[in-house]
């Protein structure tokens, strides 16, 4: 089934740019803002939104939280442990708040989203101010006015999954390195994930929209963009006029954008298209986040993936054939509900058939309202800690083997600071997305430089830099 997106109304949009004008207006206003991000990179590129807002607001941005007198807190939900830190964060400001009354505390997010959470954070957290979900983050404006004016807590999450607001101010975070949503949401289900429940259905911007975006950034000196979608491979799905992913990618190499990359890719939406775009395209970055979560054909139905064990490894043959230095990562879960040792050994050995370059591991976190929250069979916390220590393992030594096998060879490596550790050396990515380490100045950052590859460390690559 396929979701038709709403753009905001005209007359939505107004109502904002008002609340804006009246909050400029206002003496006693919270004159700066602290944002405090947790989760992915969609979260991450909308904190840049809710910072845009903010600043249109007339507010500053403050360096610690302890300094501010917005603080906001915008939340990510996949896994337990990540909410739970999010609210010990948030708690924390409740003592601040005793010694500072006027202190404003907000949250937002994925968590804000979830079923019942609303109705908890009026009932257990009567010192936040502010609560709002996804699908009216760009209602930021005329909640915060409501805020000041009634000086009563707001408390606001809507169902409007099938919103896109267009034009919001972004405060980019990198200028040489940017965020692009080309579509939000999920329909695919899979029965350990609340991000279908939290982020709402697939819906996809405007192919024209995207390019315009991707356009302005080139234009102020952005050597690489990141595509961002829960599923970006399902982009234009529905569309009425043919859009895909493969063709928004042709445009965007056309575009002559220095660098492209994407996240994230489902194996069952891997398409031979998408594959022979990624092999053709002269600005397309030769890495790939796949993420598989298992490597055992019964546990990946109960997941409802939608694909086996031989179906992934198919096409990574295809990729690796028709991308021959493709970098690849994954994500893994192990102690799923009912997961036997035979089966969380067959997704170690997939480790090492893949050869992945790095890969995000994480024990099963049950999200209430998912089917996988219902499955008998719980693994003990003592079997899940021993099980995410060998396949970290498993993970490090696949990640060795790919450095070992990179020294020698050159990369192109986007300069994205000073070292921490050496104030004489830089850091960057690679187009394969491993971070490289060389000799370098601060005048280096943001400039693409050739590297030849000199040694490997546990999580980098050293370099020196190749003369063109």
């Amino acid at each position: 089934m396929s979701y038709q997106p709403i753009y905001v109304t005209e007359a939505d949009r107004l109502e904002q740019e008002n609340a804006i004008e009246q909050i400029l207006n206002m003496d006693s206003r919270p004159k700066n803002f602290h944002i405090v991000t947790y989760g992915c990179q969609m979260n991450a590129h909308d904190s840049e939104k809710l910072t845009g807002m903010l600043l249109q607001m007339g507010m500053t941005e403050a360096d610690d939280r302890r300094n501010a007198d917005l603080v906001l807190f915008n939340t990510c939900c996949v896994r337990d442990n990540a909410e739970r830190r999010a609210l010990g964060n948030v708690t924390w400001l409740k003592e601040l708040k005793k010694d500072k009354p006027e202190l404003v505390i907000g949250v937002c997010g994925c968590m804000v989203q979830q079923p019942q959470m609303a109705q908890r954070i009026l009932k257990q957290y009567r010192f936040i101010d502010l609560a709002f979900g996804t699908h009216n983050l760009h209602r930021l404006p005329t909640l915060l006015l409501n805020l000041l004016n009634r000086r009563t807590r707001i408390v606001s999450v809507t169902n409007e999954d099938t919103i896109i607001a267009e034009g919001l101010p972004i405060k980019r975070l990198n200028e040489h390195h940017a965020y692009i949503t080309i579509m939000y949401g999920c329909d695919n289900y899979c029965s350990y994930c609340i991000v279908p429940y939290v982020r709402g259905h697939e819906r996809s911007r405007r192919m024209t929209d995207i390019l315009h975006e991707a356009e302005g950034l080139l234009k102020n000196g952005v050597q690489e963009i990141m595509l961002l979608g829960q599923n970006v491979n399902s982009y234009g799905n529905g569309s009425e006029n043919g859009d895909t992913f493969p063709k928004l990618l042709r445009e965007l190499d056309n575009m002559g954008i220095p660098r492209i990359r994407f996240m994230t890719s489902h194996p069952k939406d891997l398409s031979d298209e998408l594959i022979e775009v990624m092999a053709t395209g002269k600005h397309i970055c030769n890495h790939l986040h796949l993420p598989v979560q298992c490597g055992n054909n019964e546990i990946l139905r109960l997941m409802n993936r939608r694909y086996t064990r031989e179906d992934y490894l198919r096409k990574v043959e295809k990729l690796r054939a028709a991308v021959p230095n493709i970098g690849l990562t994954t994500d893994l879960i192990v102690s799923f509900p009912g997961e036997t040792e035979e089966q969380f050994e067959d997704t170690c050995s997939l480790v090492r058939e893949v050869g992945y370059d790095a890969a995000f591991t994480f024990i099963y976190s049950p999200r209430e309202g998912t089917q996988a929250a219902r499955m008998p069979g719980r693994i003990p916390d003592d079997e899940s800690s021993r099980r995410i220590e060998k396949l970290i393992r498993e993970v490090e030594a696949s990640t060795a083997r790919v450095h070992e096998s990179m020294i020698g060879k050159q990369e192109f490596v986007l300069i994205e600071g000073l070292s921490k550790r050496d104030p004489n050396k830089v850091s960057g990515k690679g187009t394969r997305n491993i971070t490289v380490t060389l000799d370098g100045t601060a005048e280096d950052i943001g400039k693409i430089i050739p590297v030849t590859i000199t040694s490997a460390a546990v999580n980098t690559l050293r370099g020196e830099r190749k003369e063109r």
